[in-house]
């Protein structure tokens, strides 16, 4: 176990009134050695704290006092300072083994742990969960979860994770939704292996056992040209129409018999069969958003009504670098947007960097404007091929390669959720691409805000 160290403290804190600095470490609190970032805020969070500080090898106690509700002021680094509980699972779909090689080395990280889970919205299979774990979600409070169902088949389960736990392991499912604690679950879907009738015997299953889901998002597996696995092939558009006409069914009998949806398939699928999205008041909250559920309506909302403005990400915290649902939950951090917003430019065309899935649901809005001077480059992947068109899994290589052969001196627009840290998935970074770029946060108000100002 490592201790955490201290990245900053706040200027006028506690912290900084007792001599607190940056770099150093904390050893232990009012006697407690804190296993993660949630136990450090419950342990912090006590009116007087004695922490166990080391300053270069020197170890001394720091007592602090103050009002309930002041912030001590102390911002460590990481959630988690015992290890990363790692998944034991070899899923085929499992976006992590269809990585190329020499990335970040925490991109190839599989982490199966339920802290991660309520910190930062990744779901768990529930395969390395315990008694234990079960009593502390308990007992602190660790709401919502994330939990990967993929089949509620035992054996059909064991064999997509295949591990032999997966055919018990919903029974922490089970134990969670008694206790009150709030969970959304998911389906990866793969064609051949549980789509048809295994899909309609998961959402019966589902149905039976497991209807007090928060949600259930059923979503396509993401194939990458890197994949090994024979299986594992993209949707054919028949596959998606029925995957669609499967959810929508139960859709309906959910509605009708707990007065809400519960089950909804995500944007890909119906991207994928040429359909319409569904309209946006079936989203509730939009609270699987960043699972792909609802997207498109959201950026909609968002482009047409500045007063719409979505929840938080999932989890506790907003971001994580690691293997969250379709590969990748990219951070919104340092990504170097402008403080002052968006450059004032009149007289120069703008272009929407996204991806291809991106492209057409944005297509409409922007069609909408009814402006010549604006166009969107669907950006293909060609890093990591197969089906993978999120905008969320662009890459320097392939922004390069697109806008080397676009005009200078035209505005180009980045959302900021292909970054992470300020770096793309490769590791390239904005300052690599041979256009500049705006970066703006990836919604649709602050697109519009930016194609709004080329008028200004």
């Amino acid at each position: 176990m490592s201790a955490p160290t201290i990245v900053s403290v706040l200027p006028n804190s506690p912290a900084e009134q007792h001599g607190i600095k940056g770099g150093e470490q904390i050893l232990a609190i009012n006697g407690c050695v804190p296993r993660d970032v949630i136990e450090y805020q419950l342990l912090i969070d006590e009116p007087q704290v004695i922490l166990e500080i080391d300053s270069g090898g020197i170890r001394s106690e720091v007592e602090i006092s103050r009002k309930t509700g002041v912030p001590l002021g102390i911002e460590v680094d990481g959630a988690l300072f015992d290890r990363v509980r790692t998944c034991d699972n070899h899923c085929e779909f499992c976006f992590i083994y269809q990585l190329p090689p020499g990335l970040r080395k925490s991109l190839y990280l599989k982490d199966d742990d339920y802290r991660l889970s309520f910190l930062y919205g990744n779901f768990t299979t529930l395969t390395r969960f315990t008694e234990s774990d079960l009593e502390r979600v308990l007992v602190e409070g660790l709401s919502p979860l994330y939990v990967s169902i993929h089949s509620t088949d035992p054996h059909k389960r064991a064999e997509m994770l295949r591990n032999r736990r997966g055919a018990t392991s919903l029974r922490w499912l089970s134990e969670l939704l008694d206790n009150e604690v709030t969970v959304h679950g998911q389906v990866v879907v793969c064609p051949g292996v549980n789509n048809g009738y295994w899909l309609e015997d998961t959402l019966a299953g589902v149905a039976e056992k497991y209807s007090e889901l928060a949600s259930l998002c059923v979503v396509p597996l993401g194939v990458s040209k890197y994949t090994n696995e024979p299986r594992m092939r993209p949707h054919t558009k028949k596959e998606a129409n029925e995957v669609i006409e499967c959810v929508e069914l139960w859709q309906d009998f959910f509605v009708e018999n707990l007065g809400r949806h519960l089950v909804y398939a995500a944007d890909e699928y119906y991207l994928a069969a040429g359909r319409e999205f569904p309209p946006a008041q079936s989203y509730g909250d939009f609270e699987m958003y960043e699972d792909g559920i609802g997207m498109a309506r959201a950026f909609e909302l968002e482009f047409s009504n500045n007063d719409f403005k979505r929840d938080k990400p999932s989890g506790f915290f907003a971001s994580v670098e690691g293997a969250p649902p379709l590969g990748f939950r990219a951070p919104r951090s340092g990504t170097n947007l402008k403080e002052d917003g968006v450059d004032k430019v009149s007289d120069t065309s703008i272009a929407v960097l996204t991806g291809e899935l991106g492209a057409e649901a944005i297509r409409p809005l922007i069609e909408s404007l009814e402006r010549e001077d604006i166009r969107i480059i669907p950006v293909e992947n060609n890093f990591f091929g197969g089906n993978v068109g999120v905008t969320g899994l662009m890459v320097g290589e392939d922004l390069v390669r697109v806008l080397s052969t676009e005009p200078k001196g035209d505005r180009y627009l980045l959302p900021d959720v292909c970054l992470s840290g300020g770096k793309f998935l490769d590791g390239l970074t904005p300052s690599d691409l041979p256009r500049q770029v705006e970066i703006i946060p990836t919604d649709g108000g602050s697109l519009k805000d930016a194609l709004i100002a080329n008028r200004l």
